[in-house]
């Protein structure tokens, strides 16, 4: 009888716990080596709102996912539909057709069965109701493809994950870095680590990198990001500092993907530098659609409806890091106030409130009180009201005739209160990384797998550039954690 395949994951996240699940579920014994400490474990994957995007059929498909949904939900939802080839539209779109097709084909084929699988593994899901849908006529209405999150959101998955890893007799090591990678003969053979208790060494037949990209280093940033990065706030965990990416290129991996780009959001003005779990996600500003968005100057700088949401917030925040101050005001009038998500009612939140526009912009004391009223008229002047507000499609209410010109849900600030909420940019993940092909499998410089390492999660470089569709960074994670795992088992 041949010996049990022995599996280390570096990692804590969700691609690294997937990747410990599948590799258990094809017979490999597993150890899981997590750099943070046991409250701090999960990676940027306990900061996220849980949101996974996937190819889903009509309700029937839901229903596989959350077989709890009821009737009456069932009744007052339009769930609509995603095909893939949705799905490789807005994939292509965003990336600008950058995305490896190897990898696209992988995460977009892949996704449904592989939530299925994660359902069967004991994972819960349920509908995206609070940052997904509106209610039009009486009907919930999801909208840019992006319809499932896992129980309790981010921390939600982790915890689930962990303890279904945990009861599955996966090894998990908190508070232990894995420094290096052993190698024999031209193989991975296992781990270097560093911990409390000192260095040490771990072999293995195959090793999984699933610890994250370099967003959390400053240094790491500014080298290949380019100058100004180092002043974004980082939305997640400070434990992703590319030690994957190092160590693997350390023995001959090849670096691929997109290393100046990122997805950078717009995250509240005075959060702390790193991520934190009390607020998790709620730091982020998401609503800036039904609004307008200024700089200090008072000028707008972006097209606030270029797209639904989902598919514009990961790059905005590139854009506010270029404003003055690295700065930018969300600005709403009180019409749209009920339909602002919740993280724009958290106790942190950088908010100012005024009866008039005039005293909005006195209240503002680093924006341009003159040109921000300017701003502001112009953009009521331009809108085109006779195309109707409906924020569940690109309703084409537009403006003309500005310097950059609103595409859709242009709403004239006009009724108060007025409010404006302070940004800054917040960093999620970097895009460049490892040569991983759609079998997880790590290339070389020389275009070859590496015998016994395999990657999941951010560090996969190559599969998306510029930007990226909301929810797939998950699933993405998921997808691959799922293929490397069972790779690993079986000597891949």
């Amino acid at each position: 009888m041949p010996a049990q395949q022995q599996v280390i994951v570096v990692g804590g996240g969700n691609a690294a716990l997937c990747a410990a699940l599948s590799a258990a579920e094809h017979g490999a014994r597993v150890t899981l080596f997590e750099r943070a400490p046991r409250p701090l474990s999960g990676g940027n994957s306990r900061f996220t709102a849980g949101a996974m995007r996937t190819v889903y059929s009509g309700t029937e498909d839901l229903r596989q996912l959350m077989p709890d949904l009821s009737e009456a939900e069932i009744a007052r939802s339009d769930f609509g539909a995603y095909s893939a080839e949705q799905f490789y539209d807005d994939l292509g779109r965003v990336t600008n057709y950058r995305s490896d097709p190897e990898l696209a084909e992988a995460l977009i084929e892949r996704s449904f069965e592989t939530l299925c699988w994660m359902r069967e593994q004991g994972v819960r899901f349920l509908p995206l109701y609070g940052r997904q849908s509106y209610e039009v006529d009486g009907k919930v209405r999801f909208w840019g493809g992006l319809t499932v999150e896992a129980w309790g959101g981010g921390p939600g998955l982790v915890e689930s994950l962990t303890s279904i890893a945990t009861n599955r007799g996966i090894n998990i090591r908190y508070g232990t870095r894995v420094t290096s990678l052993l190698t024999e003969r031209g193989r991975v053979s296992g781990v270097q680590t560093s911990s409390r208790e000192g260095a040490d060494e771990f072999h293995a037949d195959a090793v999984i990198l699933a610890c994250g990209g370099f967003e959390s280093s400053a240094t790491w940033r500014t080298r290949y990001l380019g100058p100004g990065w180092d002043l974004a706030k980082v939305r997640g965990t400070r434990f992703n500092t590319g030690d994957g990416i190092e160590m693997a290129m350390a023995i001959g991996a090849a670096p691929r993907g997109h290393w100046s780009g990122c997805h950078a959001v717009a995250w509240d003005l005075n959060a702390p530098e790193y991520g934190d779990l009390e607020v998790g996600d709620n730091f982020q500003k998401h609503s800036y659609p039904l609004g307008i968005v200024v700089n200090n100057a008072g000028e707008r700088f972006l097209d606030e409806g270029a797209d639904f949401r989902n598919f514009t917030y990961a790059r905005y925040g590139a854009e506010i890091l270029k404003q003055p101050a690295q700065s930018a005001w969300q600005i709403f009038d009180g019409r749209v106030q009920d339909m602002l998500r919740d993280e724009y009612r958290i106790r942190q939140v950088t908010r100012v409130e005024a009866a008039s526009i005039a005293e909005l912009a006195e209240k503002l004391e680093e924006v341009d009180s003159t040109g921000l009223q300017r701003t502001v008229a112009e953009f009521n002047a331009a809108i085109m009201t006779e195309a109707p507000f409906d924020p569940t499609v690109k309703d084409g209410r537009g403006t003309r005739g500005l310097p950059i010109n609103k595409s859709n849900w242009a709403n004239p600030l006009v009724e108060p209160p007025f409010t404006a909420y302070g940004v800054t940019c917040g960093i999620t993940f970097t895009f460049g990384g490892l040569h991983v092909d759609a079998q997880a499998r790590v290339i070389d410089q020389e275009g070859l797998p590496i015998e016994g390492l395999f990657a999941a999660g951010e560090l996969v470089g190559g599969l998306f550039y510029f930007n990226y569709p909301g929810g797939s960074g998950l699933t993405s994670g998921a997808v691959f954690g799922r293929i490397a795992g069972r790779g690993s088992a079986s000597g891949g």
